[in-house]
């Protein structure tokens, strides 16, 4: 299947590279606005393909949405990154307008695609996509949630002095330092939850550690981090195209699920090759749901900032 990576930045660079080592898509075609950039990173990709050992063909384009026609899935990336000292939510204003293109250009070539968004305030941004597009629910997905779990499992594992591949956990909510809800009652480690192994005070610092995880990394970086989203794309591309049925944490818009409705928020959900296939309904504290309702206010104030005529 093809696969349409919209921004050939950092992040859209390492979604395409990610996507192409793991082979299961027949094509990868990357698009953005500067001239000559999308070809010379995909020509850069394509030499790796006899090192890293893989068939997908990565090709590049200067904003030529032609070339994206008959894409099963495009991601949307493009937008400025977020500097030292800007929230995800300062971005809106730019990005809203770039995303909105981006998403009517692609659909003007491939009506079918199935379209995730990365670009932030990426829970405000997947909203417009659904306002901008009228498209079915399950065909638009925010991703924020599979990334700022996998920032939560590696805080976890450092805690508790484990490899990550014995650790489980989730984060819902906002893609936001202040909306981030990690959920870790439900951690566990081998199925053993974690507070068996780490103090509350610790499991607490580990909760705000995972919360600043985008902001710790763009102090350090000086920009946005680009490997873990890339990587998390990448895990949420492969479970669309090869119909996993896998569970991710995504943006989505809900419709009095979680007893919330006209927003798109990280919800757990099954991806398959029908985008989300179904919302997962799990079994909230009073805590955790006083949590995800303040998270979904942040998000609504981000909301009416959108001009989504």
């Amino acid at each position: 299947m093809k696969i349409t990576v919209v921004g050939a930045g950092a992040v859209g660079a390492s979604c395409a590279e990610y996507i192409a080592i793991k082979d299961f898509a027949s094509e990868v075609v990357l698009v953005d606005i500067k001239e000559g950039y999308a070809e010379g990173k995909a020509m850069d990709l394509m030499q790796t393909a006899s090192l890293n050992g893989f068939d997908t063909k990565i090709t590049g384009t200067t904003g030529d949405y032609s070339k994206t026609a008959g894409s099963h899935l495009a991601i949307i990336t493009s937008g400025i990154p977020r500097k030292p000292g800007m929230t995800r939510e300062e971005l809106i204003g730019i990005n809203a307008g770039i995303v909105k293109t981006v998403a009517q250009s692609i659909l003007a070539h491939s009506p079918e695609v199935i379209i995730m968004v990365v670009s932030n305030p990426m829970d405000t941004m997947t909203y417009l996509v659904h306002k901008a597009t009228g498209l079915p629910k399950h065909r638009i997905i925010g991703m924020g949630g599979a990334l700022d779990s996998a920032r939560f499992k590696y805080r976890l594992a450092e805690a508790v002095g484990a490899p990550i591949s014995d650790i489980d956990g989730m984060v819902i909510g906002g893609h936001s330092d202040t909306g981030m809800v990690p959920l870790s009652r439900l951690a566990t480690r081998n199925s053993v939850p974690v507070s068996n192994f780490v103090s509350e005070e610790r499991l607490g610092q580990v909760v705000e550690d995972t919360k600043v995880g985008g902001a710790t990394l763009t102090k350090l970086l000086g920009t946005s981090a680009w490997y873990a989203p890339g990587a998390a794309v990448s895990a949420m591309a492969q479970a669309i195209v090869c119909d996993q049925k896998k569970m991710f944490p995504c943006s989505t818009l809900l419709e009095g699920e979680y007893g919330l409705s006209d927003i798109c928020i990280g919800v757990p959900v099954i991806l398959g090759v029908n985008g989300i296939e179904e919302i997962v309904t799990i079994p909230l504290n009073d805590q955790e749901k006083a949590k995800l309702a303040e998270s979904a206010e942040g998000v609504r104030k981000t909301n009416s900032l959108l001009d989504v005529s």
